[in-house]
Order: C-alpha cells, then structure tokens, then sequence
C-alpha cells in the first residue's frame, strides 16, 4: 500500500463582508505620493487621451503622465502664486491665474504663452474652459466678480458683478454654453446667463448662515447643481428654480472639492478632514470611504475611471491607480467599433450594411496520429512533501521541526500535529528538548490559541 500524505485541512477564510461598489473602489490601490513645495490647490485631467493631468501649486503649473506619474511638463511664467490649472478640451492649450489677478493661455506643449488677460484687481482663483465653446474662458475672483473672456481678442464678453463677496467656485453648463454657474463666500450660488449678463437664479441664503462656498458642481444634463458651505453638501433643482432638494453632512470639516466619475453615477468629495467619500447620486449614500494623511484642497478623477489624484495642504499629492479589467477594455472597443461601422471606410471594406469585419487570425493546428495507434499514458509520480517524507521515515521530530518555520501556515503545522497524535508519535517528538527547541512549539500555540478554526 502506498504512503498516503498528510491531509491538511483547509479552514474558511475570515473575510469582511463588502459590497461590489466597495471592492471596485478598492481596487484603487499602490497611492503614489509626489512632494511638491506648497500647498497643492488645483488638479484637472484632459478629457483627451492620454489624460494627462494639471497640477497648480506655488507659482507653477506641472503637467503629469498618468502611466508614469512622473512631471512632461513645468509652466512656470508666473508673478505670484498660480491658481486653477485647466486644460483645454482637445488637450492643447492650458489656463491659469495667479494672485496678481493675471490670467495667462499657454500652449502646452511649447509652454509658450498665448494670451494675456488682465482685468481683474484681484487674486483670480477660477479659470475654466468653455467645453462647448472652446474659444471662451470663465474667470472667478476675489474682486467679486466672474468674467466670460473671448480669446482670440483677448476681451471680456460678460462681467457678472452681482456677488457681494470673493468668487471662489464656478463653471460653465456642458448642456449650454451660455449658463454660468458661481459659488461666492457671500453664501450664494447664481446661475447666470451670459447673453443677458444677469442673474437667472439665486441659491442659499446667507441670513441663516449656511457659511462661504467652497466649490459648485453642475450634472451633465444642466437640470441639477450641487455645492459645498462648510461641511454640508447640498442638491439644487435647478428646473424648480433653485429648489434645496438635499443637505448632506458626512464630512466632519470643510469640504473643499468635488469631482464627478466619467459616467457622473458617483461623486467624490475631498475635506478638511482628510477624507475622501464616493456617493451614489441616485440615493445619495455614502458608498465608500478613502481616507490621506493630510487635510485634502483639491480632487480630480480620469475620464476613463482609472486614477484619482488628491492634492493636500501639506504639499503632498496622491495618486491612485485602477487596472482596468479585461471585459471594461473589449466593452469599450466593442462601442468604438459599433460608432465606426458608419464611417466611409467601413463600406468599403465590406458589401454588407451592418455586417462586423473581423481579421482573421491563423490557428496552429497540432499534429494528430493515426485513430489505431496505441496511445502510452505517463503518469508523473508526485514528490513528497518535506513533513511527509520525514513522517514516512519515521523522524517524528524531523516532522514536526519542520512545520515550525514561519513560512509555513499554522493550519499544515496543526495538521502534521494531528498526524503525529494519530500515529501516537507526538509524545516521541516532544521528548528530549530543552528551552530552545521548545520555544518555537509555545511560539506556535500562543499565536493561534485565540483562533476558532
């Protein structure tokens, strides 16, 4: 008969339970962290791939390489501290202000600067792009006002004069390129209209002391708003006229940023508090919870959902990588082929209407005998393992020194023990040691007593 091995039993793993939303969010993993010389107040990736991402701190603006992580390109033309680093919709030009109240357009490759703005009394902490209307730029500063500026003359279309305080939050509609949405420290959130260059609507009341916005976001379909005073995350109705549908409070300090996943199904936010929470904008619960080392200025997430960045006060930023599955990648190239079969290429390589061109790639065959041959099966003898070997032999022991190592699981060490009770050889194991070979047999029990399995 022959030696039968030992049978380690296998226990069932302790395992949190956690929802699918929460493993995705998990696989955000490896942060790395790059130090940079002041406060990191800005991060905006380009909605063009690669998607490279604008970092604004102190009086530069460095663009990084999502796959390296590393700095392609430093802008550092500027006479004070740098604010709101934007790029362009097609990734070519990029946007900054400074505390000078200057607004600057460089080309981002080149770093040449192309446009010179300077209207503004004081410091400029907003400069965005227009993404329906490239050739406009938004502009929010601490001297109250927001301006709408045409870059080819280098004018300002709009000036909106309606805050009574620092314009620290705004953005252009991505429905309507003509609907402006602010967010000031006089606890205010207006949506202005630049063709009438006066206010549409007017959210929050500063009466009740709803505290200074930090930073407004508006939903692609341009209906639903949301903004940040303090800790309380509010949900404007922006088809009701400026309704408070919701007042969230998750965070337990200032919320300083938002950000929007590439689908706008979950929203993250970023606070004082050190803390980063996903939400789910269809029930508006928390999901997810990230949690840096340091108080959190800034928030940004690729447009394909594979890195997060987080700028900190301390002058650290995080960033985070996903590796997309397999499925994610065949599904989006399953969608670009079903755009381009109404290209002009598409029919011309095929006589059908609708019919999907596949290459057709060559298949190794392997080599088949004849069907009567006599086929010889190897079986490849299993080798031992070291326990085994030794409990074969007889050097109870050897055996049971052996699984005393700490590469070894404790649930094969307690097997081999159970195998020596059975053989009634753990008594002739055990004999004859002293304090040291003792010790890591105590070592063993010790750090499994507590253990139920």
């Amino acid at each position: 008969m022959d030696f039968q091995p030992t049978l380690v039993q296998k226990h069932p793993r302790i395992t949190k339970d956690r929802s699918p939303e929460s493993k995705y969010w998990r696989r955000f993993r490896n942060p790395v962290f790059v130090k940079e010389y002041a406060p990191i107040t800005s991060i905006h990736f380009s909605p063009t791939a690669p998607h490279r991402y604008a970092v604004t701190a102190a009086a530069r603006v460095q663009i990084y390489a999502p796959r390296t992580q590393k700095i392609v390109k430093t802008i550092a033309r500027f006479k004070d501290v740098a604010r709101s680093g934007n790029i362009r919709q097609d990734g070519k030009l990029v946007v900054a202000g400074d505390d000078s109240g200057l607004i600057q357009v460089f080309d981002i490759n080149s770093r040449a600067i192309l446009r010179t703005m300077n209207e503004h009394k004081l410091p400029v902490h907003v400069t965005k792009f227009s993404k329906l209307d490239t050739t406009q730029i938004l502009s929010c500063s601490d001297d109250t006002t927001a301006k709408i500026w045409d870059i080819p003359s280098q004018t300002a279309i709009t000036t909106f004069t309606d805050h009574s305080d620092y314009v620290r939050a705004g953005l252009v509609s991505v429905s309507h390129p003509s609907l402006i949405l602010t967010g000031s420290y006089d606890s205010t959130v207006r949506l202005f209209d630049s063709r009438t260059g006066v206010t549409e609507m007017v959210m929050g009341n500063p009466e009740k002391g709803q505290g200074p916005v930090e930073d407004v976001l508006m939903f692609p379909s341009g209906t639903m708003a949301l903004s940040t005073s303090g800790p309380i995350l509010r949900l404007w109705d922006l088809v009701a006229g400026g309704r408070c549908l919701r007042a969230l409070s998750n965070h337990q300090k200032t919320v300083t940023s938002m950000a929007f996943d590439g689908s706008a199904s979950r929203l993250l936010t970023g606070g004082l508090d050190q803390m980063v929470k996903v939400y789910d904008v269809s029930t508006y619960k928390v999901v997810h919870t990230m949690r840096y080392p340091a108080a959190i200025l800034s928030l940004g997430i690729s447009p394909d959902d594979t890195h997060i960045a987080a700028g900190m006060a301390d002058g650290t930023l995080s960033v985070r990588r996903r590796q997309p599955k397999a499925t994610e990648a065949a599904a989006v190239e399953a969608r670009k082929e079903t755009l381009r079969q109404g290209t002009y290429e598409f029919f011309l390589n095929t006589g059908t209407i609708g019919e999907r061109v596949t290459k057709s790639k060559k298949v190794k065959e392997r080599a088949l005998g004849d069907a009567n041959e006599l086929k010889v099966e190897s079986r490849r003898k299993k080798r031992l393992r070291d326990y085994d070997r030794l409990l074969k032999a007889f050097q109870y022991g050897e055996a049971l020194d052996s699984v005393l190592r700490k590469t070894v699981p404790p649930t094969t060490a307690f097997s081999v023990i159970q195998e020596l009770i059975h053989r009634g050889g753990l008594r002739i194991a055990l004999s004859g040691r002293d304090d040291v070979l003792l010790e890591p047999v105590l070592q063993l029990l010790l750090k499994n007593v507590t253990d139920p399995r």
